[in-house]
């Protein structure tokens, strides 16, 4: 039971990375971004591209985060220059991706089993491969978040904001919300190719389809963290995305153990990010019953 823990949460670290990256897009440019679902592949693809050349998997993580943030532009050009709606520039660009990703690779799957990794100068230093990856996911989403509070803090950062917040305040700024908008899917997408590359060196493999769903992953993420550990402060709401994604990861984990078939996780995964997200009315509903209810044995 003990590894199984250790193996929920060693995924869920990883994982919180691609969740801060919708957690950018989602909840900070309001935009439901699905290109993500070709860039996490994408990140892994490039990653294992290299490293089965020898190339270094901290050198080939840095170039599947570069690639993510060439996808997000792309999704940002099409969005913002050629006038299409953000839902379909995300669906054009995850589609183009998944040819990228087949020639990236030159085959549906690739191993890197037995490679380099930077996971692997922890496991020659004595530990297991959970505990490694527990270790190096953590490490690299404290330091994500705090780069980023300490980014959305800057000028250049509130403007992003601001633009998710209220597009025509900023324009009325001065502020080229074209360019908010661009600069927010460039970091997103990069997070979530980065996470992509650790996922794919975390399993030793990279498989075209490993994005299927991702972005539903995801929103799950997000909202359970927002509900359990939400609050006031930026700071706090980006470590709760990061508790969100292991807590989730711990419920697959569990309702796996209790004997649920594999093939309806997704069907499980659908059904609690609805709930999620019908949460806030529910609640709205019941006090407004309650009120009702109260008035009425007055």
């Amino acid at each position: 039971m003990t590894q199984i823990l250790l193996g929920a949460v060693s995924l869920g670290l990883l994982w919180s990375i691609m969740t801060i990256g919708v957690y950018i897009t989602y909840r900070i440019l309001d935009i439901a971004d699905l290109s993500v679902e070709g860039t996490l592949p994408l990140g892994a693809a490039v990653a294992c591209a290299m490293i089965t050349r020898g190339g270094d998997p901290y050198l080939a993580s840095l170039c599947a985060l570069l690639a993510g943030c060439a996808a997000g532009l792309c999704t940002g050009i099409l969005h913002t220059k050629l006038k299409i709606p953000a839902l379909l520039s995300g669906i054009l660009t995850m589609i183009a991706l998944y040819s990228i990703n087949l020639r990236i690779m030159g085959a549906p799957n690739v191993s890197i089993l037995r490679m380099n990794t930077v996971f692997r100068p922890l496991v020659k230093a004595g530990l297991t491969g959970s505990v490694a990856i527990i270790i190096v996911g953590g490490l690299c989403a404290l330091a994500l978040i705090s780069i980023l509070y300490w980014f959305f803090g800057t000028e250049l950062g509130s403007a992003v904001r601001a633009t998710g917040n209220n597009p025509r305040m900023v324009r009325a700024q001065g502020i080229n919300t074209d360019s908010m908008k661009i600069l927010g899917l460039v970091l997103s997408n990069g997070l979530v190719a980065l996470s992509g590359a650790f996922i794919a060196q975390s399993q030793n493999f990279a498989d075209v389809q490993m994005g299927a769903g991702s972005i539903v992953i995801g929103l799950a993420s997000l909202i359970i963290g927002e509900v359990l550990f939400g609050g006031r402060g930026f700071y706090r709401r980006l470590v709760a995305v990061i508790l969100g994604a292991v807590v989730y990861r711990l419920i697959i984990a569990l309702v796996l153990e209790l004997g649920m078939n594999p093939n309806d996780l997704k069907l499980f995964t659908a059904i609690t990010v609805a709930l999620a997200l019908w949460l806030p009315q529910g609640k709205q509903l019941l006090r407004t019953v309650r009120k009702s209810t109260g008035k009425e044995a007055a």
